[in-house]
């Protein structure tokens, strides 16, 4: 145990009984005892001998015998340092005497006794004091008696108040009288704030909190501008909040009301993070005080709001979107503080609490990228919480995750939990299972800061702390501040129902801005004539914004700004030949970037099965033909990062492939070191491939967040099999398939869901492509299920090489990564060639077929599908030779190919029968979507087929059998039925 001979690291974890114990042995026999704790009691006696010294006599005496009703808390005010400091009892000629002999043996080790309890004493309150701080504005339950903090369970009665006693300058003292310790302890740990931090491992990280809040002059103190500033905001927070009661009565604005105190305490969070580096935030925050936010902080203007309020729009009507509720929505501002300017984000958000944490991650993530921040103290991720939500949401965890995750970190996130002491309707008790919905944070040994919301000083204080803390050590941080809604859920909810003691207590208890008024009118720091005028101008400032509102209109949108700019919103109604982009690539480019994804470092170990792979590789590259999966998408990669473009994969098992297919890392076989060849093909550009934590909802949400803010990325999220997408649907549903009508924000988000019908169960088939394309309108996202390597690359490509960004789901193969007949050809990549959202019959173009179809106007039957299934048709159909067949792919779902289709419609004129074929359940897949769809084009071609026919399994409950017989079964009747081979 090297402890370095300090007492306090000695001590920690150990219980007072072990060490007196321990002491005692030390006492009989020096040697008995290791040689570390030696040096402590060692270095404890002779401090001990110093304090004895101090006294009159080290004996316990009587100088000042208690009264019966004495306590350690009667005439200690807990917001100074000390007590008011007794008389000492006149010393006699005998005292004198023994005092200037020094202490005896027997007394220097009764003094080393009280030194080890009072040190054990102060780690205590450090480790439990927070649990009788004064935190509740409400004090709906007094905190419960803790003896563990109670001088007396560690042998120190009345009579020892104002002895000194040896605490080797643990609170900032070297010696100190039991009221002294007491006080600070009580000051420090048991006031408005409460603080938790003693389960971190890390010594210096505690030694800084300690030594910002522990000693004689460490207490909350503020300038009479810092107060006045307070001040201010407050009646701006609160003001705000009964100006808009006022003139929208009845209307939802999840007001801060109970919780204004988070107004001055953001700003501190800006004004303390400019004066340590940072340049930006990113924040994420749920709807209640959203509103507050956006006015007071983010400095949006009262009109804007007032106009939203009254139903206009929050952009420019030439701008089309759908908008979305006023407590939802996102804005940036710089704000200058003492000369920092920082930029502020608000992330836009929906009502599903804490789904925009991860994206808000995730956007700083990229940011600190785009600065080559790699001290990351110049981006800082802010997010606020409800305290239901954090401690109820499993997505608050799968963020704390990525704290210190290589490609997720961001330097620490600092965390605000409004802790309003009840969720919606239910009480903390029904609501989780630990004392505080902070200690979810514990996980990753994030200190928090527990304050008082009605102590606005305490609560600026904290935040503070908090962000130096995060600044100096890149590691989340976080405020609990404890705090009450005065209204219900929102203002029309009524919340007696369920909660009449809270209320009846909320009704009777004073705003914390009458309180803090009150509290600085008491210091003279203010005059009750200046709060008045204080709050008689900023009522006049809203009249004027409210009259304003009334002829406002919104001049410009933002969203096409900064790294957006020179990007455009396209129109779906636009000619296909308009959206298309020139994805092909050289080939002695492409031949480049293939010698560097086969080539190994001289010293490097491979597996073996590598080292065949890749020598498979070079044979493609020879010979420019017989192209796969994985490397084709190798070279979709390897070409963006060429040409300057960041590429970033993150997923479960995403560097090596969840099917062994993609080796994007190549680990030694000896030592572990990993080569990522795809870094070696342009080293200024930017490439990650991550294995990511088992998480689908955060990591998603995570590169979400990134694909926000950097368009010039291809950033892509892969599920480990398809339908383990289920896990994010919130993040599908409320970001990806719809921010960009509700918020006007795009992303180029790309989703990787292996997805096909092998007998693997209902688990691993299906990654619910019918879900993805039952969100798709308004040209919101692409989806897609292609079935050649060459295919894949172009599409990849074209996500960078158009003017607009889109989302991308795409459905990618499992059996098909090595399939002899999905392969392609170097020439299918090179100049000229583009992404095929149709592509026609492997025997109309001569390749991986020798059947030879019969003459246009004699075909028979169009059977379309898409994926997998069109390599089984093929074999069937070729086995049969049914010349008379025709098998076309359709390999972008949406925006539905209607030019394409009908091309191959108005050329087939007399055909009998249109097949939509698809493996899956006909409640499932791209039927429903797609028959209505073809059936229109059909009708525009004026085709004689009819309606279009369905083949494929029957509806089910489950999205595949887990029996491979019965597989087998089915995908040989829908096969038979798309082809019709009951009448061949």
């Amino acid at each position: 145990m090297a402890l370095d001979h300090d007492p306090q690291e000695a001590l920690e974890g150990v219980s007072s009984t072990f060490v007196e114990n321990l002491y005692q042995r030390y006492g009989d026999d020096p040697d008995a005892v290791g040689e570390d704790w030696r040096a402590v009691f060692s270095h404890l006696e002779d401090g001990a001998a110093r304090a004895a010294a101090q006294g009159p006599s080290w004996a316990r005496h009587d100088d000042w015998p208690p009264s019966p009703d004495d306590d350690w808390t009667a005439g200690l005010d807990p917001t100074r340092m000390t007590p008011e400091p007794k008389p000492r009892a006149t010393e006699t000629p005998a005292k004198a005497a023994a005092a200037a002999a020094g202490p005896s043996p027997a007394e220097v080790r009764a003094a080393t006794l009280d030194s080890i309890r009072a040190l054990m004493m102060i780690r205590v309150y450090r480790v439990r004091g927070h649990l009788i701080a004064d935190l509740d504005p409400l004090r709906l339950e007094e905190p419960l008696h803790n003896p563990e903090l109670d001088p007396e369970s560690y042998g120190f009665g009345p009579q020892d108040r104002n002895r000194p006693i040896f605490i080797d300058n643990v609170l900032g003292l070297e010696t100190a009288t039991m009221d002294e310790i007491v006080a600070i302890l009580r000051r420090t740990y048991c006031a408005s704030v409460g603080v938790e931090f003693m389960h971190i491992n890390e010594p210096e990280e505690k030694a800084w909190i300690q030594q910002k809040i522990e000693g004689r002059e460490k207490e909350i103190q503020f300038t009479v501008e810092g107060k006045r500033a307070i001040l201010k905001k407050l009646i701006e927070a609160a003001h705000f909040e009964t100006f808009l009661a006022k003139k929208y009565i009845g209307t939802k604005r999840f007001g801060l009301d109970g919780a204004e105190a988070i107004i001055p305490a953001l700003e501190g969070i800006i004004k303390t993070g400019g004066q340590h580096g940072l340049k930006e935030i990113v924040l994420g925050m749920p709807h209640r005080g959203r509103l507050n936010v956006l006015a007071n902080v983010m400095l949006k203007p009262f009109q804007q709001i007032f106009h939203e309020f009254q139903g206009g729009t929050h952009h420019p009507e030439d701008v089309e979107g759908s908008g979305d509720v006023k407590y939802h929505l996102g804005t940036s501002a710089d704000r200058e503080f003492d000369g920092n300017v920082v930029h502020m984000s608000l992330t836009a958000n929906p009502s599903h609490l804490e789904a925009v944490d991860p994206v808000v991650l995730g956007k700083a993530r990229a940011k600190l990228t785009q600065r080559g921040d790699h001290s990351q103290e110049q981006v800082l991720s802010l997010l606020l919480h409800g305290d239901a939500a954090f401690s109820g949401q499993g997505l608050v965890a799968e963020c704390f995750s990525f704290s210190g995750l290589r490609g997720y970190r961001t330097g620490g996130t600092v965390h605000f939990v409004v802790n309003n002491q009840i969720g919606f309707t239910t009480s903390p008790i029904y609501a989780r299972s630990s004392p505080y919905p902070s200690d979810m944070a514990k996980i990753v040994q994030a200190p928090i800061f527990h304050v008082n919301g009605d102590d606005p000083e305490a609560v600026v204080y904290a935040t503070k702390l908090a962000t130096e803390f995060r600044q100096k050590f890149k590691r989340d941080v976080v405020v609990d501040m404890f705090c009450y809604r005065r209204f219900g859920h929102n203002e029309a909810d009524e919340p007696s129902f369920t909660q009449p003691l809270m209320y009846a207590a909320i009704r009777n208890h004073p705003h914390v801005i009458d309180i803090y008024a009150k509290r600085l009118v008491d210091e003279g720091v203010v005059t009750r004539d200046e709060v008045d005028g204080w709050v008689r101008d900023f009522t006049n400032l809203l009249e004027d914004a409210f009259d304003a509102s009334k002829d406002f209109r919104p001049n410009r949108a933002d969203w096409l700004e900064g790294r957006w700019r020179g990007l455009k919103r396209p129109r779906l109604e636009e000619r296909p030949a308009a959206r298309r982009a020139e994805t092909g690539v050289d080939a002695d480019t492409l031949r480049r970037i293939g010698d560097t994804i086969t080539t190994l470092p001289e010293t490097f170990h491979p597996h073996k099965t590598l080292k065949r792979i890749l020598g498979a590789k070079e044979k493609m590259f020879h010979s420019g033909t017989g192209f796969d999966w994985a490397t084709a998408e190798a070279l979709a990669f390897g070409s963006l990062l060429d040409e300057g473009y960041w590429v970033r994969l993150s997923g479960q098992d995403s560097g090596r492939g969840t099917f062994s297919q993609r080796h994007a890392v190549y680990v030694d076989q000896k030592t572990e070191a990993r080569h990522i060849p795809l870094r070696h093909v342009n080293k200024k550009a930017h490439f990650e491939v991550l294995d990511s934590p088992l998480s689908e909802f955060g990591v998603m949400g995570f590169e979400y967040g990134f694909s926000l803010a950097e368009p010039n990325a291809l950033v892509l999220w892969e599920a480990q099999f398809g339908d383990f997408a289920n896990g994010a649907q919130v993040i599908i549903d409320q970001f990806i398939s719809s921010a960009e009508v509700k918020w006007l924000r795009m992303s180029g988000i790309v989703l990787l869901l292996p997805h096909g019908y092998e007998g693997q169960g209902p688990e691993h088939s299906s990654a619910r492509l019918e879900r993805f394309l039952q969100l798709c309108a308004e040209d919101n996202m692409q989806v897609a299920n292609c079935t050649t390597p060459a295919n894949y690359f172009h599409i990849l490509r074209r996500q960078l090489h158009r003017d607009f960004r889109k989302p991308l789901v795409l459905m990618t193969p499992k059996s098909l990564l090595r399939h002899k007949k999905c392969v392609s050809s170097l020439a299918e990549m090179g100049p000229g060639t583009q992404f095929h959202r149709v592509l026609y019959d492997d025997a109309d173009m001569q390749r991986h077929s020798t059947l030879k179809l019969t003459q246009d106007d004699r075909m028979r039957r169009l059977v379309l599908c898409s994926g997998k299934v069109y390599f089984d048709l093929l074999e069937k159909r070729d086995e049969a030779d049914l010349t008379d067949v025709y098998l076309a792919r359709v390999e972008q779902l949406y925006p539905y190919p209607h030019e394409a289709v009908l091309e191959l419609l108005e050329r087939f004129a007399n055909l009998d029968s249109v097949v939509w074929c698809q493996e899956e359940p006909q409640n499932m897949g791209a039927w429903r979507f797609i028959e209505p769809l073809l059936e229109e084009t059909m009708t525009q071609a004026g085709s004689k087929a009819g309606r279009p026919r369905y083949a494929g399994r029957n509806a089910a409950a489950a999205t595949a059998t887990g029996l491979a017989s019965t597989h087998k079964r089915q995908q040989d009747e829908l096969v038979a039925q798309a082809l019709d081979l009951t009448r061949s």
